[in-house]
């Protein structure tokens, strides 16, 4: 099998599994387990130098080449790009799927991360200030979400690798606690998304051990 993901059930790497089950490619799963280090063994250094999941394996990569790729980002335009789907070619519909992809990791992942983060301490102390600071972020970026899908069926216009990597974190929006109704335009791309059959089909991937 030429594609192997390397994965956990995290955001980042939802997004992987629901464009692999888009874009109708085959591949295998190696989990890799983060609650026990696993990102740190020595053999996945080789695929992901800064010790993060997912990565991918591409045997059949350029030229026929081996390829490993990290970074959930550019893992989603090596497959747009391999396949030759959501990601247009040219023109500004190109450009809005890289704006709304690149708003995604920069922007709508860490925010929210970080309220998981601190939603899990104990110390109200400890948690107070961050929670406050970074669920303001992840409200205001819900804010710009809606303002887009308000006047757009996906953000870059049609459906494109922007809406998978986005979907990864507004999945997770019980674990950052906020209400999709106070986000109607985000609510109705959330159900229509999450309606497909293959972003289905990218949810119901095992990226545990059982």
């Amino acid at each position: 099998m030429a594609l192997t993901l390397f994965a956990f059930d995290t955001p980042n790497a939802r997004k992987i599994t629901v464009a692999l089950a888009e874009m109708g490619l085959t591949y295998s799963v190696k989990v890799v387990d983060i609650t026990q280090k696993e990102q740190f063994d020595l053999a996945f250094l080789k695929i992901s130098p800064n010790n993060k999941i997912p990565a991918l394996l591409d045997t059949e990569g350029p030229d026929g080449q081996t390829q490993t790729v990290f970074e959930s980002g550019a893992i989603l335009i090596y497959l747009a790009e391999k396949t030759g789907k959501f990601l247009p070619g040219r023109g500004a519909a190109r450009v809005a799927t890289l704006e709304w992809l690149m708003f995604q990791v920069g922007g709508f992942g860490p925010a929210p991360g970080q309220v998981h983060h601190y939603v899990a301490l104990s110390n109200e102390a400890d948690k107070r200030y961050g929670l406050e600071r970074f669920m303001a972020e992840t409200l205001r970026l819900y804010g710009v979400m809606d303002r887009r899908l308000a006047e757009h069926a996906y953000f870059a216009g049609d459906l494109s690798i922007a809406d998978f990597a986005i979907l990864g974190w507004v999945w997770r929006h019980p674990r950052h606690q906020v209400d999709l109704q106070q986000f109607p335009h985000v609510s109705r791309w959330y159900q229509a998304m999450m309606s497909r059959p293959a972003v289905q089909k990218g949810f119901a991937v095992s990226l545990r051990r059982d």
